[in-house]
């Protein structure tokens, strides 16, 4: 008979206790990795970017036969009073180094050339700044000239700088990354050459001198680290570059919230809106109908009118707290989009209406975009692969998961 089996059963192996907390903290490290490896939005900044240019460069364009009445010599802002005024504000333009008028229409052609190679993704990191000396200084040279869509344009022309807006849809995407630059560094040189003289000169000091001096370093710091330091000093940057970017979107999209949410409270408080006729006064001044049968036929019937000027305060209203809800916040935003270019045809305001609508697009679904990308593709001849988008990780790697999706 065979000794019985003493050997002890095993102990069961004690169950790992994992905190709570570990859970969230693995989503919080997984955000923090989303932030800094990849710049989010890629489509809406770029869509951003395409609006807001084409918007500028279409309003040069028509505005260029009165553009010395608007902002030049032969406005009613004359040049002391623009001396004065932005002695008080501080604000930046270059148009007030020279009363020349050789002098303002280089200016303003750097604003239509700049416009025009920011909206094609030439080269949009000194495009974006050169879109943003050009609105500027136009705008701030005779601000009593502008309405909405320009003071919408003015902030937005700052925000774009902060982003890495060329990401697709542009000339920048297209072009071979393993290729020399030679072009980039040769601008920025000029840039440089251009800034030291304003500075030896006098003609900006102050906060604005040491932002464009903070621009130059920050470009020339990313161009030394690719080309020397290619390795982690690269990285490093590629992640502040990032961060950046996303809080530049996210900054965009609050910008357009607080838009909407101002307008639409303010709306709230007026007697007009109230009693829902406040579309009916615009619809009957000449000076905003451009097509007065039209106008007369819409504001003829009461029902339409008073639907029309409460649907625009709930949209309004409404549109900051559906952001969490995709289905709402789409239909909403088609709602505002449609809206706006009601405007553009009814009122007469084709370049308030493209300003608003091309900051609307920042809120676009990214599938949305995409499909409008590929069909823009297919209708004209392209060469390798024409997106040009960044490294796939996946669709919720690409946008803002609950503001943009």
């Amino acid at each position: 008979m065979s000794e019985p089996d003493r050997t002890p059963p095993p102990t069961p192996s004690p169950r790992t206790f994992v905190p709570a907390r570990s859970a969230g903290a693995r989503r919080l490290a997984r955000a923090v990795q989303r932030v800094t490896s990849t710049a989010l939005g890629p489509y809406q900044s770029a869509v951003v970017r395409i609006g807001f240019s084409l918007t500028w460069l279409l309003f040069l364009l028509f505005e260029y036969p009165h553009r010395r009445e608007l902002y030049g010599p032969d406005g009613p802002w004359d040049w002391d009073m623009a001396q004065q005024l932005i002695g008080n504000n501080h604000a930046f333009t270059a148009l007030m180094w020279s009363q020349s008028t050789v002098w303002f229409e280089i200016v303003y052609g750097l604003a239509v050339v700049s416009a025009a190679l920011l909206m094609v993704g030439w080269r949009t990191r000194t495009m974006s700044v050169l879109f943003m000396i050009g609105v500027l200084s136009l705008q701030n040279r005779s601000i009593f000239m502008g309405d909405g869509g320009d003071n919408v344009i003015h902030l937005m022309a700052i925000y774009l700088v902060l982003t890495r807006c060329g990401q697709v849809w542009s000339l920048d995407a297209r072009r071979d990354a393993g290729r020399a630059d030679r072009v980039g560094p040769v601008l920025w040189v000029a840039l440089g050459a251009c800034l030291a003289a304003v500075t030896f000169t006098g003609e900006i000091d102050g906060g604005w001198l040491l932002i464009f001096w903070g621009l130059l370093a920050v470009h020339a710091l990313w161009w030394a680290a690719g080309r020397y330091a290619p390795g982690q000093p690269r990285i490093l940057l590629d992640v502040v570059t990032n961060v950046v970017h996303n809080a530049g979107l996210v900054v965009i999209m609050a910008e357009v919230c607080l838009v909407y949410a101002t307008a639409g409270w303010y709306k709230i408080q007026g007697s007009r809106w109230q009693d829902g006729t406040a579309l009916y006064y615009p619809l009957h001044l000449d000076y905003f109908s451009p097509w007065p049968g039209l106008s007369g036929l819409l504001a003829s019937s009461g029902v339409i009118v008073m639907l029309l000027t409460y649907g625009t305060v709930v949209v309004q209203v409404a549109f900051p707290f559906t952001l969490f809800n995709r289905r709402v916040k789409n239909v909403l935003l088609a709602v505002m989009i449609a809206e706006h270019a009601a405007i553009a045809v009814l009122l007469g305001l084709p370049f308030f209406s493209l300003a608003m609508i091309a900051a609307d697009a920042v809120f676009l679904p990214t599938g949305f975009l995409r499909r409008v990308g590929h069909r823009a593709a297919r209708v004209r001849p392209r060469r390798g692969d024409v997106e040009a988008a960044p490294v796939e990780r996946g669709p919720r790697e690409e946008q803002v998961r609950t503001l943009v999706e």
